[in-house]
């Protein structure tokens, strides 16, 4: 196939992006930018910038809110729909599709949340920073996947399997937390609204309606309708998601034989010279574009296009407009409060212990086993990668707080763990020796 000049020019960067720690490598560096440019003569205008004020809405419904808002409230809601198109990807035929998969991961994950919310909670026990319990609970995907690429090629890719199905049901249990513990006061009219629009996709599937613009439409009018009640918008991204048809039209074998034939038939198609084709063949080419959409689902089709988006737009934005915190001289010294002390201990000590431990729990009872050619090394280094929980924790400690100096403490927290909890991880993989290919799993 011949390349032109502007496919040899993206070449590069199609390669960049599609490396599997490329979007970790984009996110940290929007964190070090944050960081730097609120730390810089120019912080004014950092946090002058956050703060322009955008609306959106007619009349008595115009919500008119600060960049930094529609951010975490609007372009956030976008990344727990692609979330949610993970889960119900993952329930459906992924490491979450049955008991004896999902067993592994969703137990390590309910340890590394319940183990550093009680971490935080020993810490804040009795006071008003009690109701951030929930910032440490959270495992960063993207940061936790970039590290383990980063740690080298010796590790099994059955690792990798393994903390990206903790990670993914780490979110489940992220959304849950934040429908349940961190939504505000409900409308019910609003909430109703937009329950009845979920139903009219929930009957648009089941009538076989496979048009991607008819769910992200009515999606786009659900997140409105959820703003508008009180519970948190991102919520609403994670139930259309559900919503999204995951089945395709035609199966695998009749997949391939029509494109056994349309190909035959553009094959003996008459041929004219130059480079524009026959209507013969313009017809052949639209058949086999139909063939692909009725053997893609829509589920995929949309997650596909939407992950870039999300990896190196909305989740480097929100970390440009969280991350940005003032470090001084006196930083180490500025973490000896209960928020601070709560989320890095919770993050660093909590999440290994809680992953760790339930994980060894369910191999010694004999409910699960570890992954194909990993040991307990690799679930050490694991456990130790699921302390990183940058943009996760990030965005509950914006529900959790509304106190200015308790979202600095948070985030110092969650800076300093998210940091140590990287660079142990990656550090103790890098030691480790490279797998035989007939070593046998470990047990206790």
């Amino acid at each position: 196939m011949t390349r032109s000049p502007i496919d040899q020019l993206l070449r590069p960067v199609n390669r960049f992006i599609h490396q599997e720690y490329t979007s970790g490598i984009v996110l940290f560096a929007s964190v070090v930018i944050a960081l730097v440019w609120a730390n810089s003569p120019w912080s004014e205008g950092y946090h002058h910038l956050w703060e322009t004020r955008f609306s959106i809405g007619i009349e008595e419904q115009r919500f008119i809110q600060p960049l930094h808002v529609w951010i975490n409230d609007g372009l956030m809601a976008l990344f727990f729909f692609v979330i949610g198109l993970e889960l119900k990807r993952e329930f459906i035929a992924g490491e979450l599709s049955t008991i004896r998969k999902a067993a592994l991961p969703m137990v390590g994950a309910l340890g590394g949340m319940v183990v550093p919310a009680l971490i935080y909670v020993a810490f804040n026990s009795g006071q008003p920073s009690s109701h951030g319990w929930g910032i440490p609970m959270a495992t960063d995907i993207a940061f936790a996947l970039g590290l383990l690429s980063m740690a080298g090629k010796h590790i099994p890719r059955s690792v990798k399997t393994f903390l990206s199905a903790l990670a993914v049901a780490d979110d489940l249990g992220a959304v849950l937390v934040i429908a349940l513990f961190y939504t505000r006061e409900i409308s019910l009219i609003p909430l109703g609204i937009g329950v009845l629009l979920l139903t009219l996709l929930w009957v648009g599937n089941r009538m076989g309606i496979r048009d991607t613009i008819f769910y992200l439409i009515i999606g786009v009018v659900i997140w409105y309708f959820f703003l508008l009640s009180g519970v948190h918008a991102t919520i609403a991204g994670v139930l259309v998601a559900f919503m999204i048809p995951a089945r395709t039209k035609i199966d695998e074998q009749q997949y391939v034989q029509s494109v056994r034939k349309y190909a035959t038939d553009f094959e003996r198609a008459d041929r004219q010279d130059g480079s524009l084709t026959t209507w013969e063949q313009h017809r052949t080419i639209s058949n086999i574009k139909q063939l692909c959409l009725d053997a893609e689902t829509p589920l995929q089709k949309i997650e596909n296009a939407l992950h870039p988006w999300v990896a190196f737009v909305i989740m480097p934005l929100f970390a440009l407009a969280n991350a940005g915190m003032h470090i001084g001289s006196d930083f180490f010294s500025t973490l000896a409060n209960p928020v601070s002390l709560g989320v890095s201990f919770g993050l660093v000590a909590g999440k290994f212990i809680g992953v760790l431990l339930f994980t060894w729990v369910m191999v010694r009872l004999g409910r699960a086993s570890l992954p194909n050619r990993a040991s307990w090394k690799h679930i050490v280094g694991v456990a130790l990668l699921a302390g990183v929980g940058f943009t996760m924790s990030l965005f509950i400690t914006g529900l959790a707080f509304t106190d200015s100096q308790m979202i600095d403490e948070a985030k110092y927290g969650i800076l300093l763990a998210s940091l140590l909890s990287g660079v142990l991880g990656v550090v103790y993989l890098k030691r480790l020796s490279p797998v035989r290919k007939d070593a046998q799993d470990l047990r206790p």
